[in-house]
């Protein structure tokens, strides 16, 4: 363990590690094979890194994206660490730099895609090298049970019978129970070290908001966050560059990014992004893997994503360096049908399994407990808090409809009144009026609960029962998920509690041809929502003026810095670790050391530069 903490220390500045990173290092160091189950941000790259640095073999790194590899391999060299990646993106020259360095020993870790195992000639020269250990990044993509099923990570599975005494470590932050089993299947770990992490992150503010214009829903967002950078996601390409040129038009310095882009348009935009040269991203699902930027203050979901393993992946993206972040999604019954539609399309395997997953991600939208509290027992955790503090529902903020408790009423009387027999479609037929074969046949027809809600869809009257599930009071039950009274319904029912059911926006019918004109006739444009969210404060001690004035010249001298190395600006410190320097001003080299996040080769490449900008503003 001292070895290991002298490595991150000297490498990456760091004087302790995150929960879980230790274990993850020793199972490495001592060769067991593993399997680590990190939220995005939770610190797994450095988990097969820093064992690499102590081991006298080569750590082999699979990796999806190209541009991940390369992203990697750049901060590593920048940090003293000998690294290479051995892709379609390297030219001759390079492709025989790499395969001379690595019988050669010249790397402590080699980055390679899944496909590059189909090659022969390059799994045997990895078997005459000797491989010490495979850490295979986004492991869940060997899974079927997964969200991102890969048919290239299957040829993984063969790693443990041709390289018998090399350790293999599965890393991926999106993995239910289900999914880690499969993996440990496929890869054919033996007798792995399980380390799964807290997925409960909470510097990341959830809410969720049905939408209403996307334009301006997401600008409602962006402005809110001027100064900082994020992300919004699309579901289709076309309203990626639909989004990215009104977000334009209004002022805002986006770029698109999707997989129709040509490959050199999409690196260019990447490279916007990461250096600083545009401050939003609109992109599909394609765009997120390749970055590592720890200063993404807000994700934004211009639709609903396709599945909660998605939606958490995304929205891990932001707030990494652990300071308060914003994942806003806007929705809207219209995504369901639209994810549903290309699902059946384009899924010729496990057509079942994805559409309970978008079933899933859609009851996320619509539900009304704790946003962290589904995410964090969604993959498998207890959770052991009262509130999250950080989400629409626990803090009060989501949209409810004003007459929320007495349209609960009239929901659970007609369920009492039906005999507690019938499950959401039955009920809201009931409650619409709807005179089917089996309502009339029943005599439901006769009941005064028939035709009580006439003015919202039937979608909404399902999704309010849902809602009032989702706050126990009621459950549901057997195959046909059928709905029972529990005794917190029987006390709304009876006046003694408070119900809180969504608000939908419009009504149907009659009452959505009115509001969508105004007095005189004209079409009148639905009011864009808004988030409702307090500004982004700092994490820990706030800085005074005068630091904050430090923090801004710090910022700067980054900033060309940066331009000097071509690299992107977080390359060089994160906020984080300039907001330190700013509050602590360290006035020597040791003192500028111990800042968390600088390490001995940093504070040599950028040390006098930094100490220098800080005596500056202290002589003021």
């Amino acid at each position: 363990m001292d070895s290991l903490l002298q490595v991150v220390n000297k490498y990456w500045g760091y004087s302790s590690l995150r929960p879980l990173q230790h274990e993850a290092m020793t199972a490495a160091v001592d060769g067991r094979d593993s399997l680590v189950v990190l939220p995005t941000g939770g610190g797994k790259s450095l988990c097969y890194q820093a064992p690499a640095l102590l081991s006298d073999k080569l750590t082999v790194v699979v990796s999806p994206l190209i541009a991940l590899m390369k992203d990697q391999v750049d901060r590593l060299i920048q940090r003293g660490i000998s690294s290479a990646f051995f892709n379609s993106s390297l030219d001759a020259a390079d492709r025989r730099r790499v395969t001379a360095g690595i019988p050669r020993r010249e790397y402590k870790l080699l980055f390679v895609a899944p496909e590059r195992f189909a090659d022969s000639l390059f799994v045997d020269m990895l078997g005459h090298v000797g491989v010490g250990s495979f850490a295979i990044d986004e492991a869940h993509c060997i899974s079927h049970w997964g969200h991102d099923f890969r048919a290239d990570y299957r040829r993984l599975g063969q790693l443990k019978v041709r390289f018998p005494n090399a350790a293999v470590h599965g890393f991926t932050a999106t993995a239910t129970p289900t999914v880690r089993d499969d993996i440990i299947a496929q890869l054919g770990l033996r007798q792995p070290v399980m380390l799964v992490g807290d997925f409960f992150r909470p510097n990341l503010r959830y809410r969720v908001v049905r939408r209403t214009s996307a334009v301006a829903n997401v600008l409602s967002v962006i402005r809110q966050h001027r100064g900082h950078i994020g992300i919004v996601y699309c579901i289709r390409r076309d309203d990626v560059d639909r989004l990215t040129s009104q977000l334009q038009l209004a002022g805002v310095r986006a770029i698109g990014y999707h997989a129709g882009m040509s490959d050199d348009v999409r690196t260019q935009a990447q490279d916007d992004f990461s250096t600083g040269k545009a401050d939003v991203v609109v992109a599909t699902v394609a765009f997120g893997m390749g970055i590592d930027r720890a200063d993404i203050r807000y994700v934004v979901h211009a639709a609903m994503p396709k599945s909660i393993e998605h939606y958490q992946q995304e929205t891990g993206r932001a707030g990494r360096d652990g300071l308060p972040a914003d994942c806003v999604l806007f929705y809207t019954g219209g995504d369901f049908h639209t994810w549903q539609r290309i699902i059946r399309k384009n899924e010729s395997t496990d057509l079942e399994n994805k559409l309970r997953m978008l079933s899933e991600m859609y009851d996320f939208c619509t539900g009304m407990s704790c946003r962290h509290r589904r995410l964090v027992s969604y993959f498998g955790q207890q959770w052991d808090r009262a509130a999250c503090d950080a989400c629409d529902i626990c803090t009060g903020t989501f949209e409810h409809s004003p007459d929320s408790t007495v349209t609960a009423q009239k929901i659970l009387s007609c369920i009492v009144r039906t005999g507690e027999r019938y499950g959401a479609a039955y009920v809201a037929d009931v409650l619409m009026g709807t005179p089917t074969d089996r309502i009339v046949d029943r005599g439901h027809d006769k009941l005064s609960t028939f035709g009580l809600i006439t003015d919202w869809p039937k979608g909404v009257l399902i999704m309010w029962m849902h809602q009032l599930a989702d706050q126990g009071f009621l459950r549901i039950e057997g195959e046909y998920r059928v709905f029972k009274m529990t005794p917190e319904g029987w006390r709304v029912l009876s006046s003694q509690a408070e119900a809180r059911l969504s608000d939908p926006g419009r009504r149907d019918g009659r009452q959505r041809r009115e509001r969508r004109t105004d007095g005189a006739g004209r079409p009148k444009r639905a009011p864009a929502r808004t988030t409702g969210l307090p500004p982004l404060s700092g994490k820990g001690e706030p800085l005074d003026a005068a630091a904050k004035v430090l923090l801004g010249r710090l910022r700067d001298l980054r900033r060309r810095i940066a331009d000097e190395l071509n690299v992107p600006a977080f390359m060089v410190f994160s906020d984080k670790t300039l907001r330190e320097m700013a509050r602590r001003q360290p006035r020597s080299p040791d003192e500028f050391l111990d800042i968390k996040g600088v390490g001995a080769i940093k504070s040599r490449q950028f040390g006098e530069r930094f100490l220098e900008a800080i005596q500056a503003h202290l002589r003021k």
